[in-house]
């Protein structure tokens, strides 16, 4: 073993020595071999667009329901029936609950039958009344006999007029036993099945909530608060409330759009995010947010240069539109490469390929 390494170690001597005297023979100038440059990296661009866009504001925020109720009995009895489920949607003036009416149909009947006693009373008092408008005349009824029957008349009168309360009452109570839905919603879960007895306790039994239309409230800060409609892409609503002061802790103001829905997708209490329409931007410049990189000096793109050459060119980000965002520091001339971008840096040798689906020109 040790004679192969000093073997080894001989021969890299004499190979290294062999170069010496070999690089010594040379005789003349060498021509010195011209420099290879990297081979232009294809890289797909694109034209700067130019145009009009919307500038929207962004938040976050909760749906809550216009109308929200809790379903109480205004009179006691017992559950009688319940002809909607529960969680069911309901329209407006739909039967939710039945109480037993028996009580209440007995008061009515009550009232009827006592307003219509006074009222023949009335008849009576009216006819006694007038025979003796004509006996006093003659002076065949006494003054004070004539004014008792004044007096009777009176009071049926007065009687029949209660006995007419009396009935509207007894058919208003008759009427509640009937719980109804007051606006179109949906139901929660029930709290009073078949037999419960409710009523004049406070007792809900069920609580009904609107799903359409819906509040969204967000709260942007008090320098944002005169902006116009929301036109969102899943949902579109209109700005219908800003408060009329502003949150000492917070520097906001609560704001609040009502948002159609028609198909009952949200529910109350969801956190969405709403997208504020506040202006257009016209003249903006927008590139595809593919076409972007980032540095210690901020954002920036990649556009072709002199020579075919890429030119880095720092930028500042402003409203987005779809895929694209506007920018500045760009020209409206700029052709500006979209891949392969880690392929290249700042005075590389690029060949722009036209965008796709563009046709080649033909050749001359």
């Amino acid at each position: 073993m040790r004679h192969w390494k000093i073997l080894l170690g001989s021969a890299a001597v004499i190979c290294v020595g062999a170069g010496i005297l070999v690089s010594s023979l040379r005789t003349g100038p060498v021509a010195a071999a011209a420099p290879s440059g990297p081979p232009a990296m294809p890289v797909p661009v694109t034209s700067v667009i130019k145009k009009t866009i919307p500038v929207y504001l962004e938040y976050s925020a909760r749906t809550e329901s216009i109308r929200e109720v809790s379903l109480q009995a205004k009179v006691a009895g017992y559950i009688q029936s319940q002809p909607i489920a529960d969680g069911a949607d309901v329209k407006e003036g739909e039967l939710i609950y039945k109480i037993d009416e028996r009580d209440y149909r007995a008061a009515l009947d009550q009232a009827k039958a006592q307003a219509q006693r006074n009222l023949a009373a009335l008849n009576y008092a009216k006819s006694n009344f007038n025979r003796g408008d004509e006996l006093v005349k003659t002076g065949f009824l006494a003054k004070d006999n004539y004014d008792q029957r004044a007096s009777t008349l009176g009071q049926s009168e007065a009687s029949v007029a209660m006995d007419s309360a009396s009935v509207r009452s007894a058919e208003i109570n008759l009427a509640y036993t009937d719980i109804r839905a007051p606006f179109a919603g949906r139901l929660g879960r029930n709290r009073a099945p078949v037999g419960t007895l409710v009523g004049g306790s406070g007792f809900t039994l069920n609580t009904l909530v609107q799903l359409d239309p819906l509040y969204v409230t967000f709260n942007p800060s008090e320098r944002e608060v005169s902006l116009p409609d929301d036109p969102t892409v899943g949902y579109s609503g209109e700005l219908t409330f800003i408060d009329n002061g502003v949150d000492r802790t917070t520097g906001t103001i609560t704001a609040r759009a009502t948002v159609p829905n028609p198909k009952f997708t949200l529910l109350p209490g969801q956190y969405v995010r709403v997208r504020l329409h506040v202006r257009d931007e016209p003249d903006a410049l927008l590139v595809p947010q593919t076409a972007l990189g980032s540095s210690q000096l901020g954002k920036y793109v990649y556009v072709v240069g002199a020579d075919n050459k890429a030119e880095q060119k720092i930028v500042s980000l402003g409203a987005t539109d779809g895929e694209s965002v506007a920018v500045t520091g760009l020209a409206e001339t700029d052709r500006v490469i979209t891949g392969n971008l880690q392929k290249i840096g700042p005075g590389s040798p690029v060949m722009p390929l036209p965008p796709k689906g563009a046709q080649a020109p033909a050749a001359k």
